[in-house]
């Protein structure tokens, strides 16, 4: 047999997860994944009305929009921004995971969030007005984290996905040197307000603070939704998706870059919060369901009803230990045996 005929069966015979995410690319969700996208609202939905009423008191969820008022000002803020970054970091973790080709990634793996974190903590320890300048210094962290990684990954003239993991392990290390060197060195005191923000935190917010963030992760979400056809094509891998004519560097580029903003929104109210970029994805992809269009408005969903359950959960722990736990202690008892099961069965 020629080599040119050995190439034409080659092309006329993709690998099995190309082919998919080829034929994904090209055709639009079905009436299926629409469904399914509607069963996802639904169940959000009910859980947000749950948690409504989950407490160190708890009370019925439909009668506090009747006469507890309380309710509504303290709690439902709270389930409102337990939704908001639950959907950012989901979302988040579909597009490194499909940038990097890795089950794997994660926003706390690539280094986007550490860049954040370590911002806030530059804005903590200085004393700055946190109505401000804590959200736009993460902001700026989780930015040029981003430009860094790639300026970095892009030293030889190509950006590779394992590069950037890479880079983006050590980035992470050293931004948690940094962080600890502050704690160090400043007042116990701030030094506890510092540790409690870096554990995930979801509180009671005022609407100056929900409206922009729900605005921000709205914006990435959208974004990263019209990105989703370069997203199939980037998952196949970067030669394959240059064949079929994407700017490759291009792409990659603004799909970091928005989900390192959508990062960098949530990073900036609740602090560091967990695995959520991780396990939303993974199970998801588990249904098998590789297209974008689909997997950025479930990721959403999913990952809002997810923490909006995690924070209920915390929340009950008051019962047991006396105290609320953080947020971020719940998803890292969730994600820790994840994370380790999934990396033994990969």
């Amino acid at each position: 047999m020629s080599r040119t005929t050995i190439g034409a069966g080659a092309m006329s015979s993709p690998p099995a997860p190309r082919a998919a995410a080829a034929t994904a690319t090209a055709r639009a969700p079905g009436g299926a994944a629409w469904l399914s996208l509607g069963l996802l609202a639904l169940g959000l939905g009910a859980l947000m009305l749950l948690a409504v009423g989950v407490g160190t008191t708890s009370i019925d969820p439909w009668a506090a929009w009747h006469g507890e008022a309380y309710v509504l000002a303290l709690r439902l803020p709270r389930v409102l921004l337990a939704a908001a970054a639950g959907a950012g970091l989901a979302v988040a973790g579909v597009t490194f995971q499909a940038l990097l080709r890795n089950p794997l990634a994660d926003p706390y793996v690539v280094g986007v969030s550490g860049g954040a974190a370590l911002g806030g903590v530059i804005a903590l320890v200085l004393g700055l007005s946190l109505a401000w300048a804590l959200p736009l210094c993460a902001f700026a962290g989780a930015v040029l984290s981003t430009l860094l990684l790639f300026a970095l990954a892009q030293a030889r003239g190509r950006t590779d996905p394992l590069t950037l993991l890479l880079i983006g392990v050590v980035f992470n290390a050293f931004a948690a040197a940094v962080v600890t060197f502050f704690k160090a060195v400043v007042t116990p005191t701030k030094a506890q307000e510092i540790l409690f923000w870096l554990m995930g935190v979801v509180g009671v917010e005022p609407a100056a603070v929900l409206v922009p963030l729900f605005a921000y992760v709205a914006l990435g979400c959208l974004g990263l939704w019209w990105l989703a056809g370069p997203l199939n094509l980037l998952s196949l891998g970067d030669d394959d998706a240059a064949a079929l004519g994407l700017p490759v560097g291009r792409a990659r580029f603004a799909a970091f870059l928005a989900a390192s903003l959508l990062v960098g929104a949530v990073v900036a109210v609740t602090g560091m919060i967990g695995f959520v970029g991780l396990i939303v994805p993974h199970v998801l992809r588990r249904l098998g369901r590789a297209d974008h269009r689909w997997l950025v408005p479930a990721a959403a969903l999913a990952g809002a009803g997810f923490l909006v359950l995690a924070d209920a959960v915390a929340r009950l722990m008051f019962y047991t230990f006396g105290t609320e736990l953080p947020v971020g202690v719940v998803t890292a008892f969730t994600g820790g045996p994840f994370f380790l099961a999934l990396l033994l069965r990969r």
